[in-house]
């Protein structure tokens, strides 16, 4: 693959150049790891930008339905969406369904939506391991928004706020009281919470959850990254597109004030710092997946199983071994 050539197909907007790119990226092979360092070295200068918007919640709280509605809301105004969408991957055979595009059947057909679903494969925080360079990817590739589904996640998998400019919380009506909303983990990472299916009988439901994360909300630390008023709460019908105006004008409104106020720049430099230690990290562990390493924890196993070693001394043995 030139890199050179798929570099520039997709700052023109290619999408096939797009798809392949991701297709790139996204493999172990050790000469595609080479060859998508060198993409995404030639498209750092760019110099596009998208809103990056990390969408977050439960299964069953109806991601997939928000983002369909909120995509073709934004593509009506002129934009353009990229949907990056995260399917958690089968423990026993490893698979993925990858059935987004068959869930937000209009909007893949917007010839201005762009819809990508990806395996998690391994990797946990709700997203899989390259996501973040596919948002890069399709940053180059002038999409106005990129907005990127979670699997279904907990409390304490908030991964996709490293690589987000907002992280929104999708929640369904009646799912916890206010004590739930103070716990720690997600809801502090959350700049904006959306309580769905906020229509029909579930309505009142839908009101009272909602009530209850703001008065939730309140009572959580000022965020320097915040201005008055937020993060907060609202609710939203993705069936019956209700709500999503003002929720993408609360979202614009968040991101200008960030922009205006430097917070914004210095977010992307911390995420970027991040995920320098991530690489670092999993540059490590990968060394740990060579034949010779393998060969040697099997040893070092094999001795802790009958007995001759403590856990703690084998490791601490085998680690010596790979330095060395």
């Amino acid at each position: 693959m030139d890199t050179a050539d798929i570099a520039q197909k997709i700052i023109s907007g290619d999408r096939r150049a797009l798809a392949r790119a991701i297709t790139l990226i996204e493999s172990a092979r050790a000469d595609h790891r080479t060859q998508a360092a060198a993409l995404m070295e030639a498209l750092k200068s760019a110099g596009k930008q998208a809103v990056r918007i990390g969408l977050s919640g439960t299964p069953g709280v109806g991601k997939s339905t928000f983002i369909e509605s909120f995509g073709l809301m934004l593509t009506a105004q002129g934009l353009r969406v990229a949907v990056l969408a995260v399917d958690p991957s089968s423990a026993r055979s490893g698979g993925s369904i990858l059935g987004d595009k068959t869930r937000m059947e209009r909007l893949s057909r917007d010839p201005a939506a762009f819809i990508r679903p990806s395996p998690s494969q391994s990797h946990l925080g709700g997203v899989a391991r390259r996501t973040r360079e596919a948002v890069a990817l399709c940053e180059a590739a002038g999409f106005d928004v990129v907005l990127i589904e979670t699997v279904g996640v907990g409390q304490s998998e908030t991964v996709v706020a490293e690589m987000s400019d907002l992280f929104v919380l999708l929640l369904a009506p009646a799912g916890g009281d206010e004590l739930q909303g103070v716990k720690r983990g997600i809801m502090e990472m959350a700049d904006l919470i959306l309580v769905n299916k906020a229509d029909g009988d579930l309505k009142p439901a839908a009101m009272r959850t909602c009530s209850d994360y703001a008065g939730a909300l309140r009572l959580l630390r000022k965020r320097p990254q915040d201005p008055e008023g937020y993060p907060k709460a609202m609710t939203v019908s993705a069936l019956q597109d209700e709500g999503l105006h003002r929720a993408w004008d609360e979202m614009t409104a968040l991101v200008n004030w960030r922009r205006d106020t430097g917070h914004f720049d210095g977010r992307r430099a911390e995420q970027a710092r991040y995920w320098f230690g991530q690489e670092v990290r999993q540059g490590l562990l990968a060394r740990l997946e060579t034949p010779a390493a393998r060969a040697t924890m099997q040893d070092y196993a094999a001795r802790v199983a009958a007995g001759e070693m403590t856990p703690t001394i084998a490791a601490a043995e085998v680690l010596r071994q790979i330095d060395s």
